[in-house]
């Protein structure tokens, strides 16, 4: 049963908050963290937090990788395949509507969520991409036209660098899609001000919605 893929946690929100965030954290992080984090963002709307399935040393994360930036790629496609099913089984589930589903995925989490936007563009199409690092040239589907992507970064992330980040907000917005962007002048950390950006970006998209 694809809801089986993931250790996850729900949380329902107040009830009358019709947002969901589907919420994935970065390496060695787990889905409890990330639960504390959509709090942050969006207290009153519920949450799907996810537990990485894949390990590196011990450490959660949601694809393989064969060293530091460099992806096992048919990994990464079979993890995408299974995270694209998670997300329509629990949403089915829990009862929540896609129109009003969010993806917010830091580093790793944010790493997978940017493939699936590239793979599957209907299952979630809007996302907050937090840091996230795309080392090969995306080829996005015309269905991401009109999807809503907030991707937050750190001016000086030794991670995921400034120069890779501008490539894919360059990819997405030739793919049509709707783009914001948040920098701050740190590395790969989360900033409050990053929480705050977020935090304002989603309460746009739900009076879009």
């Amino acid at each position: 049963m694809a809801l089986s893929t993931y250790t996850h946690a729900f949380d329902p929100g107040d009830g009358r908050d019709e947002r969901t965030l589907i919420l994935l954290h970065g390496t060695g992080d787990n889905e409890q963290s990330f639960l504390r984090l959509g709090r942050a963002v969006a207290p009153k709307a519920a949450k799907i937090a996810l537990r990485g399935n894949v390990y590196e040393n011990g450490m959660a994360r949601f694809f393989r990788r064969t060293g530091e930036g460099i992806y096992d790629m048919d990994d990464l496609a079979l993890r995408t395949g299974q995270l694209d099913s998670f997300v329509n089984a629990a949403l089915i589930h829990y009862g929540r509507g896609r129109e009003q589903a969010v993806g917010v995925g830091y580093s790793n989490g944010a790493n997978i969520l940017a493939n699936l936007l590239f793979e599957n563009p209907e299952t979630l199409p809007q996302m907050v991409l937090m840091h996230p690092l795309i080392p090969f040239d995306p080829a996005l589907k015309p269905a991401a036209k009109g999807a809503r992507v907030l991707v937050t970064s750190g001016a000086c992330d030794p991670i995921s660098p400034a120069s890779s980040t501008d490539r894919l907000e360059d990819a997405l917005i030739d793919a049509g899609v709707r783009l914001q962007r948040y920098r701050h002048p740190g590395g790969h950390e989360i900033r409050m001000e990053e929480v705050d950006a977020i935090q304002a970006w989603l309460g746009t998209a739900k009076a879009a919605a």
